[in-house]
């Protein structure tokens, strides 16, 4: 089951398209490692995934920056998802129109997430962090609901 007290895991990545997909990878196997309720997990990985794209959509200069992301079980019943970036400007939600291919992010986030805000990057850093609580189910569950190991 999930271990107490808090589990955090910090990862850097560049500011690059492709590192949506590598966070996602590495939240996987950190969700498996916690042993995290595979639906839960699954709204993590969407959440942790609009969020790092966000960041490398809107957060890209100056020219090299890289993206924080820190994720934590602070308690075996809430998951954290923290991102940080180098744009100190805060994210608003939009609402995209029926044509539009973008602008749903935020949207989905606040849809799925128990929670969500942004606040500046404590004195010393430049930018932002963009962060969402997913609310997990009590560990008592049924072993099905849980990741288990393919092969």
């Amino acid at each position: 089951m999930l271990t107490q007290p808090v589990d955090v895991v910090e990862w850097m990545f560049p500011c690059l398209p492709r590192s949506a997909g590598r966070a996602r990878v590495r939240f996987i196997r950190q969700a498996f490692q916690w042993e995290m309720p595979i639906d839960s997990a699954e709204t993590g990985l969407i959440l942790l995934s609009e969020l790092v794209t966000n960041a490398c959509r809107h957060a890209c200069s100056p020219r090299g920056r890289m993206i924080g992301v820190r994720v934590l079980l602070p308690t075996s019943t809430l998951l954290r998802i923290e991102v940080s970036d180098a744009n100190a400007e805060l994210p608003t939600m939009r609402h995209a129109a029926a044509e539009d291919e973008s602008g749903r992010g935020l949207e989905l986030v606040a849809s799925l997430a128990t929670s969500w805000g942004a606040h500046p990057r404590g004195e010393g850093y430049i930018g932002k962090t963009t962060w969402c609580e997913l609310a997990l189910p009590s560990p008592a569950g049924p072993v099905s609901d849980h990741l288990i190991p393919c092969g």
